[in-house]
């Protein structure tokens, strides 16, 4: 799987990764299932609008926990597809230890095909595009109906959050697709908005007063 990315370089606050890189940590440090269920699955009107072949993608596919919790929320029939940009993959070991402060969540399918460029979850098909997101989004040939946008915080990462790369998300978006994500920065709003969305803040997840979803017109 790899192209020679590293694994990122980790430090762990109560079971939590964080990246040292980005000093963030992956997911929140409260219940990360139920900000992916508020943020990602809530802010794209998630499971409602899933069906047989409804293409999801994602900015940062980190530990899984995003993939996994809508997997989860996916009762078929038939299958969804998931693509994940990750610049830099987790090695399967933290991966699993991250992933065991979930218990009730069952990441088995996951760690037991992690590393892989394609993985067959219950109900989905995952591919994990490696590298920077800024290089691969722009020759990726799909279009998405939801998107999740988990890069790290656009104070620690700004690269990941930049008006090209907000744009390149917005051109492989179908008509009517939608996107969300737990920042409401206000220059990632404004560069989604001249992509093309019409953008939304809404009540954030834990100590987030705010997030921000849009729906590209059809």
């Amino acid at each position: 799987m790899r192209d020679g990315n590293p694994s990122p370089e980790l430090d762990w606050r109560d079971g939590t990764p964080v990246a040292r890189r980005f000093d963030d940590p992956y997911f929140s440090l409260a219940d990360g299932v139920e900000e992916t269920r508020h943020v990602f699955l809530g802010g794209n009107d998630l499971p409602a609008r899933l069906r047989t072949g409804f293409h999801i993608a994602e900015l940062g596919f980190g530990t899984g926990l995003n993939a996994l919790v809508l997997a989860e929320a996916w009762t078929g029939p038939g299958r969804l597809r998931f693509t994940s940009f990750e610049a830099w993959p987790m090695a399967r070991d933290d991966m699993a230890r991250a992933l065991a402060a979930f218990p009730a969540l069952d990441a088995t399918a996951l760690l037991d095909q992690w590393p892989a460029r394609r993985i067959a979850l219950a109900g989905m098909d995952v591919e994990i595009v490696e590298g920077d997101a800024r290089r691969t989004l722009s020759v990726w040939d799909g279009r998405a109906d939801a998107w999740f946008l988990d890069g790290f915080s656009p104070a620690r990462n700004p690269e990941m959050w930049g008006a090209p790369l907000m744009a390149e998300v917005a051109r492989h978006t179908a008509p009517g697709g939608t996107f969300a994500t737990y920042t409401a920065a206000g220059h990632v709003r404004a560069s989604l908005a001249e992509a093309g969305f019409a953008v939304e803040r809404r009540p954030g997840y834990g100590r987030k007063r705010h997030m921000t979803r849009g729906v590209l017109p059809a």
